[in-house]
């Protein structure tokens, strides 16, 4: 937690505290038969298990963000891609975090070797992995099953791209 003096415009000052966040990235892995990975990890701060997108933070010094959707796309979904693209970035709560995400889109996948796959701990230890019709993906933002903002926003933005471009 930070905490700032800030120049307000009108005259004087006020506090603002607010989390320095190094920064996050999504991946948006989509398959050839229009199939989403979506990860089903606990997140105690809502005490549930949470559908969402493999996402990790930007916490390995002057790592490349494409680079570190790779990692993270291989390390929880056990999968990578050949081509890997930025969708957009965002700041999911400016008003309490400076946090910026990065959001990108992962295509032509293929499954991490077994010897070579990331063993995983803590609350990733007991994730699991499925593979959504992106249509069905989309509706369940709307009938509650899915709830991370950054996977919504994720979600949203591939479906989008992909009724634009009639194709990904």
């Amino acid at each position: 937690m930070v905490r700032d003096e800030v120049a307000m415009p009108g005259g004087g000052t006020a506090e603002r505290v607010y989390l320095d966040h190094p920064g996050a990235v999504v991946v948006a892995a989509l398959d050839a038969q229009d199939r989403i990975a979506l990860i089903h990890q606990y997140r105690h701060p809502v005490r549930q298990r949470l559908w969402e997108l493999p996402a990790g933070l930007r916490d390995v010094e002057g790592e490349d963000p494409a680079e570190a959707a790779a990692r993270e796309l291989a390390e929880e979904a056990d999968t990578r891609a050949a081509r890997i693209s930025h969708l957009f970035t965002f700041h999911p709560t400016p008003g309490c975090s400076n946090e910026r995400i990065e959001i990108f889109l992962a295509r032509d996948l293929s499954p991490v070797p077994d010897a070579e796959r990331h063993v995983r701990t803590d609350e990733e230890a007991d994730l699991s992995l499925r593979w959504w019709d992106l249509d069905e993906a989309v509706a369940a933002i709307f009938d509650g099953q899915i709830t991370n903002g950054c996977t919504i926003a994720g979600l949203l933005a591939v479906s989008q791209l992909r009724a634009r471009t009639h194709s990904l």
